[in-house]
């Protein structure tokens, strides 16, 4: 399982260069509206300095297993402008990028400098939040107008499932119609993927500050943090540019830098964390002197789902797991030892996964 997070925002945010500082992909970042014609997508790994540390304990000679980490997806979408939902600027045909990703990061200009221009002639990242937010709230509503006039016409015809879907889409149409994302209302069942909906995923607010501004708040971050925590969102402090320099250096280097710069760790291991803290997502991970790898699970899947996780047949055959805490994998030395300290527990099928878990599968193919 990987985590997709669609890139959001108005021209000139820096959305683009946000995405080609974490992903070195390159896309065009150019001081006018419209730069990124196509949506782009990259890869990142996950920090987790836990496997570098496990890796050492499975290191034989000469022979270092492989680390292989998770990775979070970034989808950079073309600026969006006021009127988006009705064709304006490159319209709605990026929209249906946004419907694709786990969550929408929004980054939103929370700097001065008048040698880059803001599409409006001003700075106000509550303005363009609520710009942004309109858009993709007129869009739900216009395809989920849709989907109500296809349910009706199966409803009346007697079609069970399309009576308690129209029912559902017309609670939710309700909210939209008052101007608030659909992840705001209380519903009586779950929404169907396919509803598509944009405004029903998580949102984290991304303030992009200057280069000057990593510690401590502006007047214009203290305001996104405010409209955030009314929404119950998160929101993680950038500066793209310090990112992007970020990017060309060896670890190393950057790591010195962001120390000189006073912060402990980059916009991007923020996001990320952010992220699989918003989607309730935990890390467990397999390991040994072939490799060892993290995966991605939702936080209460069980045992046979994370198993599942690595391969179908493993969660079809899961008889029981052996289960140990990294740390305690750590402080033994192998599996070996772990095993004669009594550390490894077998666990069964109800066990549900914690972060940081190291599990090998027992099965009957």
């Amino acid at each position: 399982m990987g985590l997709a997070i669609g890139i959001v925002g108005l021209p000139n945010v820096g959305k683009s260069t946000l995405f080609n500082a974490i992903t070195r992909a390159g896309a065009l970042a150019a001081n006018y509206p419209f730069a990124t014609i196509e949506p782009n997508v990259g890869r990142v790994t996950v920090p987790d300095e836990r496997l570098a540390a496990l890796s050492r304990v499975f290191t034989k000679g000469e022979r270092i297993p492989p680390i292989i980490p998770t990775f979070v997806e970034f989808v950079d979408i073309a600026g969006l402008v006021k009127g988006a939902s009705q064709g304006e600027g490159l319209g709605n045909q990026f929209l249906a990028n946004i419907r694709e990703t786990d969550a929408i990061a929004h980054v939103v200009r929370c700097f001065e400098d008048g040698n880059v221009i803001h599409v409006a002639n001003r700075v106000d990242p509550i303005d363009d939040i609520e710009t942004i937010n309109t858009e993709l709230i007129l869009a739900d509503l216009a395809g989920l107008e849709k989907r109500v006039q296809g349910l009706s016409k199966k409803a009346k015809g007697g079609d069970k499932d399309a009576r308690e879907q129209l029912e559902l889409a017309e609670a939710i149409l309700k909210v939209l119609g008052e101007g608030k994302p659909a992840r705001s209302g209380t519903y009586d069942a779950p929404i169907p993927k396919d509803f598509g909906l944009i405004t029903i995923k998580p949102v984290i607010y991304v303030a992009n500050v200057g280069e000057d501004e990593l510690t401590g708040d502006n007047d214009l971050v203290m305001k996104v943090r405010e409209l955030a925590a009314a929404e119950g969102a998160s929101v993680v402090k950038i500066s793209a540019q310090i990112e992007g320099e970020l990017a060309e250096m060896p670890e190393d280097e950057a790591r010195a830098f962001l120390t000189e710069l006073g912060v402990e760790e980059s916009g991007l291991d923020q996001l990320v964390k952010v992220g699989y803290e918003t989607l309730g997502l935990i890390t467990f991970i397999t390991s040994g002197e072939k490799e060892v790898r993290a995966w991605t699970i939702h936080r209460g899947e069980t045992a046979p789902e994370a198993a599942g996780e690595i391969h179908s047949d493993l969660q079809r055959g899961f008889i029981r797991a052996e289960v140990i805490e990294w740390e305690k994998m750590v402080e033994a030395g192998g599996w070996a030892a772990a095993k004669s300290k009594g550390w490894v527990r077998t666990e069964g099928k109800e066990y549900v996964m914690k972060d940081g878990d190291i599990m090998n599968v027992l099965h009957n193919m």
